[in-house]
């Protein structure tokens, strides 16, 4: 059974721009045959990036600007707390290039990088109930590590979070995951969110989710994908 995701009205309200397509991925190999190939895409993200933008620094692309506005009406800063696509291309244009995490989290990051658009990974067999985004009310707890040491935060009140039964699973809308949820070389079942912000359209978040399911069926061969969305 799909799992169940649901956009609280208030956020509804703070962004009506707002829309995510869904990709779920089961019986997945999470090693995807090693790293060769997402190593392969994250090069090739930054070079689609770097000809998407054309010497623009990534905040001065519409789909970008329309998420800082979005941050900002919520209270977040987002020069400082940037939402994930930002803060990847940033990374893929400097020198150091885009990170290497695993290969499922690597595949979700080229996949978002190319396209400009923040994508998220959850290890499905971690979520408890139904994922749901809301404005915070300041008490949810969250997972995350500092110094290297399992902490546990609590989001701001009035904050855009997604969470599920036990807890935040991803702060700021999209700017920070926290760790219960995260996908491993390890994960069999995972949930891939891609959100967009208008001026972006329904067809090319699909498009990209399309590219993301795509490269899952050619990696790890037997899995299980389905797309649910665009849905705002």
């Amino acid at each position: 059974m799909p799992l169940s995701l649901t956009v609280a009205d208030e956020v509804r309200a703070l962004a009506p721009g707002f829309l995510y397509v869904a990709v779920e991925a089961r019986d997945l190999d999470g090693t995807l045959g090693g790293g060769d190939a997402t190593a392969a895409l994250l090069d090739d993200a930054a070079r689609r990036l770097a000809d998407r933008l054309g010497g623009r620094p990534p905040h001065e692309d519409p789909h970008m600007a329309a998420w800082r506005r979005a941050y900002t009406a919520f209270g977040a800063k987002p020069s400082r707390t940037r939402n994930s696509a930002e803060a990847l291309a940033r990374r893929a244009l400097a020198d150091g290039g885009l990170p290497r995490i695993n290969p499922l989290v690597d595949l979700y990051n080229a996949v978002s990088v190319a396209h400009l658009v923040p994508l998220g990974g959850e290890d499905a067999d971690r979520i408890e109930g139904g994922m749901r985004l809301v404005r915070a009310r300041g008490d949810e707890p969250f997972a995350t590590t500092a110094g290297g040491e399992p902490v546990e935060e609590r989001p701001e009140s009035g904050e855009v979070v997604w969470c599920d039964d036990r807890g935040v699973t991803c702060r700021r809308w999209n700017w920070r995951q926290g760790v219960r949820t995260r996908l491993t070389a390890e994960s069999g079942n995972a949930l891939f969110l891609l959100e967009g912000m208008s001026p972006v359209e329904g067809a090319a978040l699909h498009a990209a989710a399309e590219e993301l399911a795509g490269h899952l069926e050619r990696l790890s061969p037997g899995a299980r994908i389905t797309l649910a969305g665009p849905a705002s």
